[in-house]
């Protein structure tokens, strides 16, 4: 009985501190979301829009583990399912976009990419870092962990892509990196889904 009691307790102090986690990346993700949606538009960046949706999915990917954190595995393969299906509607839509850049051409503010892709990167390394210890306990944290890693390959891209802009004053670097995290996101989504399928394929055995 003390045993049993001892495991209980273990893995309801176990969701408490995925939840604190959650509770915390979520609030982060949210205001980034709003910081660089405003940034990219006044900006006129497809790159740094596609962060923006990036930490949009992230939020509702958040807020989608925390419902998660204290159900059965197949609720939580569920979950992971739905987050990347998020994760392609947010690919999809960047894709639209540079087909639009594609045909009507602008040239992005490269300060504001470089200033508002800095901080997303101190932000997401944050998310990050309180993530890593939870990177591993099971399929709803490690699909969070997967999205967190992305912001910050998302983050450094931008930045580059300002570069881009800056040294040939033009805005296909902005489209180019926007095509890359276009892809990493579509590649995200697919893992994702792969993955939750999997493990619901073994809880129905």
């Amino acid at each position: 009985m003390g045993s049993c009691c001892e495991s209980n307790c273990a893995v309801e102090a176990l969701h408490e501190r995925q939840r604190g986690t959650l509770i915390k990346v979520l609030w982060i993700n949210a205001v980034m979301f709003l910081a660089i949606a405003v940034a990219a538009f006044y900006g006129k960046s497809t790159a740094l829009l596609s962060d923006s949706l990036d930490n949009l999915g992230d939020a509702l990917t958040y807020a989608l583990s925390l419902f998660a954190v204290s159900k059965g595995t197949t609720t939580k393969a569920r979950v992971a399912l739905f987050k990347g299906g998020l994760i392609f509607v947010a690919a999809s839509f960047v894709v639209a976009q540079i087909i639009h850049r594609l045909f009507s051409p602008v040239l992005p503010t490269y300060e504001v990419m470089s200033i508002f892709s800095l901080a997303g990167l101190v932000a997401n390394g944050l998310c990050l870092f309180l993530l890593w210890r939870h990177r591993h306990e099971d399929i709803n944290m490690s699909s969070v962990f997967e999205c967190s890693r992305n912001d910050i390959a998302s983050n450094l891209s931008v930045f580059l892509a300002a570069i881009g802009v800056w040294i040939f004053n033009s805005g296909m670097p902005d489209i180019i990196i926007a095509t890359l995290l276009a892809t990493l996101l579509l590649n995200s989504s697919a893992r994702v889904i792969k993955e939750a399928l999997t493990e619901l394929a073994q809880s129905n055995r």
